[in-house]
């Protein structure tokens, strides 16, 4: 638009350092506010200290994640687990956090990944299983999106962001060490004879 109206364009300085900075606009708020102690490891609400923001082993040795801030969610959490909720209502005391995240261990504990995530997931518990990223494209959700493509034989990420007129595709898996050089050294403008002579000179492979 600059340059449409004002006949100059201009560069766009992008750096990944930049985004990540972004990333933690809401902690810098946080601390600003007394509401985040940047000196301690599992001492927020946000960084495992919260018995209702955190990831717990199952009986099976496997984990899930809970993030039940909002009191209904919250509520529905010590419902599902089938706590006292009368036990449990002093949500944000940090004093009781300890106490309330050893119980929720021990519940979690006594039922597999997979018998949570049929009292869980697709409830307002907010809740989630904890996959490994060969189990992450079998789960459902990810499966009904086609969040994951097989291509020759290897499962990988599909493309993203999609684009509704004009969408992405992987055309193939991933080639040999040198099964493309002909074709590309060709698009280069490479010779025939000029591409033989560099293999007979073991300039490529």
């Amino acid at each position: 638009q600059r340059r449409v109206h004002g006949g100059k364009g201009q560069v766009i300085d992008a750096a990944m350092v930049d985004g990540a900075a972004q990333l933690m606009w809401m902690f810098h708020g946080f601390q600003a506010h007394g509401g985040w102690d940047h000196s301690q490891r599992e001492a927020n609400m946000l960084d495992g200290a919260a018995h209702f923001y955190d990831s717990y082993e199952c009986a099976d040795g496997e984990y899930i994640s809970i993030g039940s801030i909002e009191p209904q969610f919250y509520a529905l959490l010590m419902e599902k687990m089938g706590l006292d909720q009368e036990q449990f209502a002093d949500q944000h005391n940090k004093e009781k956090w300890p106490e309330y995240k050893a119980r929720l261990a021990e519940v979690f504990k006594s039922k597999t990944q997979a018998e949570w995530c049929e009292i869980m997931e697709g409830t307002d518990v907010c809740f989630a299983p904890v996959l490994n990223f060969m189990d992450a494209p079998k789960h459902p959700a990810n499966v009904a999106r086609e969040v994951y493509v097989d291509v020759d034989g290897i499962t990988q990420p599909a493309p993203a962001p999609r684009f509704s007129r004009t969408p992405a595709s992987v055309r193939h898996g991933a080639h040999d060490i040198g099964e493309d050089t002909d074709a590309v050294l060709s698009d280069m403008g490479f010779e025939a004879q000029e591409i033989a002579s560099l293999k007979e000179a073991g300039s490529i492979g």
